[in-house]
């Protein structure tokens, strides 16, 4: 019989059962840099038939519907000309920006020159339709120019800022500058307009402020940094209006308090995460411990309190976001997957402040399940919404009216060897298990790293480092909160090593060591926090980073009467009853078998129930 470990708030998971340590008032350095995904050759058999569905079946949807499904792209062409009307929703720029950075991200790994054209071509609609002065914005282009920058709440910062992470994005890949330039312009026009001595703003939609982090990081111009930093500081000082057009809400804007005041989180989730990643951002380039401090509360509140077993967040519908702690159901959960890819780049943030593995279980659970749940096996069908728990009504589709989610797995996917590995002064870190090759600069010479994996349907990773001659930096590899027991060797020598803040640490390795970690992976019983009412009496399934669901296709007759029996066992299965899943759990009851499919694979086949909380028997 299994164990059943009862972890403290799996509203949320302790994850692992991690403590949380308070770091008010320790110095916010950027210690870790990551090691950029355009550095990693990913050759895994888990994450590459996600990547060649991400090149042959997501881009070509995103880049049809785009140019031919809606008029995301004729509001260009149609803005460029100055004539015409603008259709769909006001903020379907940010789609065409992200779909973009996706198409950056995948030529850096795969060149493809007809990609190249195709994104040349929107570039140059895009860089048509800027007005003289450094604005694009095709709805007020095509609706009036007079009433730009009149509704905080109307996403002209925040399409700018997917249009400079784009910029950004594309000059990395190709050396070329003209949606730079674009970007550049129109950062220029908003600092005319907005700063100290000049008008006040507070975006209704956070996004700018990580991106002029990003384009000071590339111009290396601190202008952009300053304006990042005066946006964020605009926030809880009663500035927000959405003028003539309604009534400002300040918790659903995150506009309530100052930002480096905040201790809980309060309204829409995506503004929230990309908030969050501006202060992170911000925070590491000034050393501001008053915005690290804020942040290691939030994320108390944000993981101990009000996230999904799925590593999702965002309870309700009502605001895309957050209503009281503990609040959590099922059936009516909303998780958007745009929120799941923000807890993906926050806790990334996070760890390279502190160093603590803490994060990157939460970063690693919220991609396995939460984001990567928003595409279908094929890469060409999407979920906006990712509930706990379905009647059979709930699918994913081809596009959305708000179509944020397709786009941002556009761009996420191709960019997930962004957070495999991490540089600091001393360390060389090891944060996720992925197989792929990477080669890397290290005190001026050239280092090879190499993981071989069947993760995550096992725990044996196989992990090589060659470097022309010795490099003084310790070797940190991650063992993840979910993990209860583990064994380590070098060279087939079996080997104990210090741990600190779930890393092993090994300072006497040499290039060409081979070090194996073997991790056990057994299946669990997960409970919740007793204050979430939702799931009383309830458990879920979890092996390694993968949370597991019931769908009834799998699990007739009397679906609905199902129940775990306390004594119930476990085994692994090798399965093909859907693509690309290798294992399945069975979990076997007398002469009953319940099985398991990983979150992440549900409404890939029949139309029918599912739930990842199921009552438990314990008679």
């Amino acid at each position: 019989m299994i164990k059943q470990y009862l972890l403290l708030s799996i509203a949320s998971l302790i994850i692992g059962g991690c403590s949380v340590p308070k770091q008010e008032g320790a110095a916010p350095l950027k210690m870790i840099n990551q090691v950029d995904f355009s550095h990693v050759k990913i050759q895994d058999s888990f994450w590459s038939p996600r990547l060649e569905k991400h090149t042959s079946a997501t881009l070509p949807v995103c880049i049809d519907q785009i140019e031919n499904q809606t008029g995301r792209m004729q509001n260009f062409i149609n803005a460029s000309k100055g004539e015409g009307k603008h259709s769909g929703i006001f903020f379907d720029d940010s789609d065409v920006y992200k779909a973009l950075e996706g198409i950056a991200y995948s030529l850096i790994n795969n060149p493809d020159p007809e990609l190249e054209r195709k994104a040349d071509e929107w570039i140059g609609h895009i860089a048509s339709a800027q007005q003289p002065d450094g604005y694009i914005n095709t709805y007020y282009t095509l609706t009036g120019l007079e009433k730009r920058w009149t509704n905080m709440d109307m996403h002209e910062m925040y399409c700018a800022g997917h249009l400079i992470e784009a910029a950004v994005a594309y000059y990395q890949a190709t050396g070329k500058r003209t949606l730079l330039d674009v970007g550049i312009k129109m950062a220029n026009h908003m600092m005319s307009i907005f700063g100290p001595g000049k008008r006040d703003w507070v975006p209704g939609h956070e996004e700018i402020e990580l991106a002029l982090v990003k384009l000071y990081q590339t111009t290396k111009e601190e202008e952009y940094l300053d304006f990042a930093h005066w946006l964020l500081e605009e926030r809880g000082h009663g500035h927000g209006s959405k003028g003539d057009d309604g009534v400002w809400d300040p918790a659903y804007y995150q506009d309530e308090i100052p930002v480096r005041d905040l201790e809980s989180i309060s309204g829409h989730a995506v503004r929230c995460m990309y908030l969050y990643c501006g202060m992170a951002d911000v925070a590491a380039l000034r050393h501001d411990t008053a915005y690290i401090s804020a942040m290691n509360k939030l994320w108390d509140d944000v993981v101990l309190r009000n996230m999904y077993v799925t590593g999702g967040i965002g309870s309700s519908k009502h605001n895309e976001g957050f209503t009281e702690d503990y609040d959590l159901p099922n059936l009516e959960a909303y998780c958007e997957t745009c929120a799941s890819v923000g807890m993906v780049y926050w806790n990334q943030r996070m760890n390279q402040f502190t160093g603590d593995s803490k994060y990157i279980d939460v970063l690693e659970r919220s991609m396995y399940n939460g984001a990567l749940a928003g595409v279908s096996l094929s890469g060409d069908r999407f979920f906006y919404v990712n509930p706990l728990e379905s009647h059979g009504d709930h699918h994913r589709k081809a596009w959305y009216g708000c179509a944020c989610c397709p786009s941002q797995i556009s761009r996420f996917l191709p960019s997930i060897g962004n957070y495999i590995y991490g540089l600091s002064n001393n360390s060389i870190w090891v944060n996720l298990f992925i197989g792929n090759t990477t080669e890397i600069s290290i005190d001026n010479q050239k280092v090879t790293l190499k993981e071989e994996t069947n993760y995550p349907w096992d725990g044996t990773v196989n992990l090589s480092i060659n470097a022309e001659r010795p490099v003084n930096k310790d070797l940190r590899i991650r063992i993840p909160g979910w993990c209860r027991k583990y064994s380590l060797s070098i060279n087939g020598e079996s080997k104990s090593f210090d741990e600190e803040n779930g890393y092993v640490v090994i300072s006497d390795w040499e290039s060409g060591d081979r070090i194996s970690l073997n991790m056990d992976m057994p299946v669990e019983l997960v409970s919740a926090d007793h204050r979430v009412k939702q799931d009383d009496g309830k458990r879920a399934i979890q092996r390694g980073p993968l949370v597991y669901c019931l769908e009834e296709t799998d699990n007739k007759p009397d679906y609905n009467k199902i129940a775990l029996k306390g004594n119930a066992t476990f085994e692994i299965v090798n399965s093909e009853i859907l693509p690309g899943v290798a294992k399945v759990v069975q979990a076997k009851e007398g002469g009953k078998t319940l099985t398991f499919i990983p979150y992440y694979a549900w409404d890939n086949r029949d139309a029918g129930n599912m739930k990842v909380w199921i009552d438990l028997d314990d008679n």
